[in-house]
């Protein structure tokens, strides 16, 4: 049961980071078409466990992932990727702390990342994995205070 759990949690916590999702129903129609038999209060207990909160524009959000959401939604001007190599475009001044939101996130594609005073380079272990988070950013800077 608990290696169902994780797996499961693993699969929210890449559809929460990847997709705009706002309500359980829709987390649990993402789960099912990866694969996941699930019911709402399943997927219910999950949010809970996992400590995922709502954003005010109604998005679910990992709790880890906040501070990255607020530094992103506020500092990043733009994202470029080329295979596994993501490029962060920022204000000037904020590359650092926004390279060290990223590695705080504990991201599981990312590799690492490197800061300089306006761009991040981030480097992931796969091309898919260079698109999901660029996917992620994306989402992230459309949310904003």
């Amino acid at each position: 049961m608990a290696k169902k759990r994780n797996g499961r949690q693993d699969a929210i916590r890449e559809i929460v980071r990847t997709e705009d999702v706002r309500t359980q129903r829709v987390l649990v129609d993402e789960l099912k078409a990866r694969g996941f038999d699930c019911t709402q209060a399943t997927v219910s207990r999950d949010i809970a466990d996992m400590g995922l909160r709502k954003l005010p524009e109604g998005m679910y959000v990992l709790a880890e992932d906040l501070h990255l959401q607020r530094m992103v939604s506020e500092l990043v001007i733009g994202v470029q990727r080329t295979e596994n190599l993501v490029i962060i475009k920022a204000q000037p001044g904020t590359a650092l702390g926004i390279a060290a939101a990223i590695d705080a996130a504990e991201l599981p594609d990312v590799l690492g990342s490197l800061a300089g005073n306006d761009t991040i380079l981030v480097i992931t272990q796969t091309p898919d994995d260079g698109e999901k988070f660029e996917a992620m950013i994306a989402k992230l800077r459309s949310v904003r205070k």
